[in-house]
């Protein structure tokens, strides 16, 4: 079964066997997603993650298929069920549902009428109705009218009957099957509002009276439906045409133009009634949740991304500020490593006198701790803070930066905070998230849930675990291709590098703080508990910037040292020269180092890698400054054309804050000239853009934007 899954995978990803037999045999091994992409090109045909993570989900899930179809075979063989034909049908099942629909009729189930039917002796009326024959059904019945069994007419005969025929209708794979396809091809998804909370459910008023088909409904619509009905104020049902529907069940099931066939023809119209469209309402339901969980995490995901590699300031001295307006603003001083120096309180939107008292003390902070940039966060009162401090006689040359601080409070309340700062209250441990996030972005909200960080559409009605693979894959490819310092790294971040996890971070940071900064790559295999396997895996990612070794400054891998060192013996210079001197690479001929472990993909990685060693593949630095003029929602004029920061990208548009405590909308018909099907295509999570307002409604405090070139009137 396995090789059938390989070929099969192959197909859909048009790869070839062998690519994807690799690539199988690495993760069954436990080689993480990360490492496969980096160091096994040449066994997967250099596969990047994207297609490698493709084959993990696609193998699980192939594998789960055979589980339960192991399951079944043995259930059917215990009850003495399985016969070569059955056997046959449920090996050559593709799909969990066509599995299913095989074992429905054999599945034990409790009393249903067809049951009862049958145990009143009525089945062979079924079957005798069912052949459609040129009968009376009427005079067929009359034998099987029993008191005793509860069978009282002949009516009470033929509707048991019908019950019988009724549920081998629900229970056909075939008819499943072409029914499932109807659903999905044609079945109309309808919303209605629950009669006496069109007040309270206002939120959900687009849905109040609203049809599409379900086949083309994007999934922030049936996410959003969704959680009417949870909530009480929508219900909402999927169906296609009664008359279709029924068409469809009558073609396969009445064969004939007589008595028993409209026996048969009231049995199909019950069957759909009753039992054949709920089962396929509540099958496209659940497959339509699955596809609208797909479509939001891999939205949530594409933003996570941009947002963990968003550019980085690097090691600056910040001092960062927490805003506020009745608790004072906190301050804290960090140093280059982000190491809390100083903090305090400071009062700048008080008193004349306070405000006075807290210029001061933000320009005699500036000059005791060598300040840089000031990072100040985007929540409430953060405008108004800038626009303070902008106002202050600073030192030349310190930059002022807002910073988007969601998710900080999270991290200040969280056991990590407390852990790394068990002397300070939450607002100081949010204020150095926010110093923190402006130096290493990857760094700091890894230590954040990644569905608290505020970049996804409906993140808490998708399914979870479904949620957090896709969020920590994210997380784990960010994190290896940025790579890591191991002597400054926190646990957080050394969790995500590939092969490691939590307990060997911790083993990492224990070892650390006992024996004093790593030296070499070599000595990661002194760790407690890491031996070879998590070597190999976690080596190439983990960086010692002032290691001795060159090489263990770069994305290098240890098992590739000794191909460096034989080219660098070759030109009869040292490693450090080789790195140093394009010259001196450019008369490497790669082929002669060719060999049945490194191949030509890896070669050149190598030397990418020695002329930028341990490159940050994060874009440079860019400071940003919203419009001076603009501070609250009411500053804002429609046509005003004015800088912002896209904060959230989902299926119909992007959010941009603009510096008002307000996110504004840019519709997805507002985001080109040309017709964009994909937000994605335009902008992404920390873009910098400038925008045109729209409208303004002050009332439900929504502002639209646009990126036109030419707004429309």
């Amino acid at each position: 079964m396995e090789s059938t899954h390989i070929v099969k995978i192959a197909q859909e990803l048009n790869l070839n066997g062998k690519q994807v037999a690799a690539t199988v045999t690495l993760l069954d091994d436990d080689a993480t997603v990360p490492f496969i992409a980096r160091y096994r090109k040449e066994m997967t045909g250099s596969l990047d993650e994207v297609v490698i993570t493709a084959i993990r989900d696609r193998i699980a899930q192939l594998r789960e298929l055979d589980k339960r179809r192991e399951a079944i075979l043995k259930s059917l063989e215990e009850r003495e069920l399985l016969t070569d034909e059955l056997k046959e049908k449920i090996e050559a099942a593709e799909t969990m549902a066509e599995l299913e629909d095989i074992y429905l009729p054999f599945r034990p189930k409790r009393r249903t009428r067809a049951t009862i039917a049958k145990e009143r002796g009525l089945e062979p009326l079924a079957e005798l109705l069912f052949e459609q024959e040129d009968i009376d059904p009427i005079k067929e019945a009359e034998p099987f009218v029993d008191s005793e069994k509860e069978v009282e007419t002949v009516e009470d005969a033929l509707a048991g009957a019908r019950d019988i025929i009724a549920e081998w209708v629900s229970e056909d794979a075939d008819a499943r099957a072409k029914m499932r396809e109807l659903f999905h091809k044609t079945g109309m998804i309808t919303s209605k509002v629950i009669i006496g909370k069109e007040t309270e459910g206002a939120k959900f008023s687009d849905y109040f009276e609203w049809q599409e088909e379900i086949s083309s409904a994007p999934s922030h619509r049936i996410l959003a439906m969704r959680r009417g009905e949870a909530e009480g104020y929508l219900n909402f049902k999927i169906a296609p045409s009664e008359d279709e529907a029924l068409h469809l069940l009558e073609e396969i099931f009445v064969i004939s133009d007589n008595d028993a066939s409209e026996q048969v023809r009231l049995a199909v119209q019950d069957s759909y009634h009753r039992l054949l469209s709920s089962s396929m309402e509540t099958e496209i339901r659940s497959g339509s949740k699955v596809h609208a969980d797909e479509e939001a995490i891999r939205v949530f995901a594409a933003n996570l991304r941009e947002l963990l590699m968003s550019s980085p300031l690097g090691q600056k001295r910040v001092m960062a500020v927490d805003p506020g307006f009745r608790t004072g603003c906190k301050i804290v001083c960090l140093d280059q490593q982000g190491k809390l120096l100083h903090n305090t309180a400071i009062f700048p939107h008080g008193s004349s006198g306070q405000r006075d008292n807290s210029g001061a003390e933000i320009e005699f902070l500036c000059k005791e701790y060598n300040i840089e940039i000031i990072a100040i966060g985007n929540g409430t009162a953060g405008r108004e803070t800038e626009s303070f401090i902008r106002d202050l006689d600073l030192p030349e040359g310190i930059a002022i930066e807002m910073v988007n601080e969601s998710g900080a409070s999270i991290y200040s309340a969280s056991e990590i905070a407390r852990e790394e700062f068990p002397d300070h209250d939450i607002t100081v441990r949010g204020a150095v998230s926010i110093g923190r996030r402006l130096m290493d972005p990857l760094a700091e909200l890894v230590k954040i849930d990644a569905k608290s960080i505020g970049v996804g559409q409906y993140q808490h009605d998708v399914d979870q675990p479904s949620l957090k693979q896709g969020l920590d894959d994210v997380v784990v490819s960010c994190v290896n291709a940025v790579g890591v310092e191991v002597n400054t790294a926190s646990k957080q971040l050394l969790t995500y590098v590939s092969g490691l996890g939590p307990n060997l971070a911790g083993k990492i940071i224990d070892y650390r703080n006992e024996k004093g900064a790593f030296k070499s790559r070599d000595d990661f295999l002194q760790v407690p508990r890491l031996g070879p396997k998590a070597f190999e895996q976690a080596a190439g990612f983990l960086r010692i910037l002032d290691a001795p070794n060159p090489l263990d400054r770069s994305a290098v891998h240890p098992e590739s040292y000794g191909v460096v060192m034989k080219m660098a013996k070759d030109l009869g210079c040292t490693v450090n020269e080789l790195m140093r001197d394009e010259n001196l690479r450019k008369k490497l001929r790669l082929t002669d180092y060719v060999s049945d472990r490194i191949g030509m993909p890896t070669l050149q990685d190598i030397m990418d890698e020695l002329a930028k060693p341990g490159r940050d593949p994060r874009q440079q630095f860019i400071a940003f400054k919203y419009d001076d003029t603009i501070n609250a929602i009411e500053d804002v004029k429609v046509g005003m054309k004015i800088p912002g920061i896209v904060t959230n990208v989902t299926n119909f548009g992007a959010f941009v804050d603009i510096g008002v405590h307000q996110d504004g909308l840019v519709h997805i018909s507002e985001m080109a000239d040309r017709f964009v099907k994909d937000p994605n295509e335009v902008v992404k999570v920390q873009q910098q853009v400038m925008v045109t307002v729209l409208a303004i409604d002050l009332d439900r405090n929504r502002i639209s934007l646009t990126l036109r070139e030419k707004p429309q009137p």
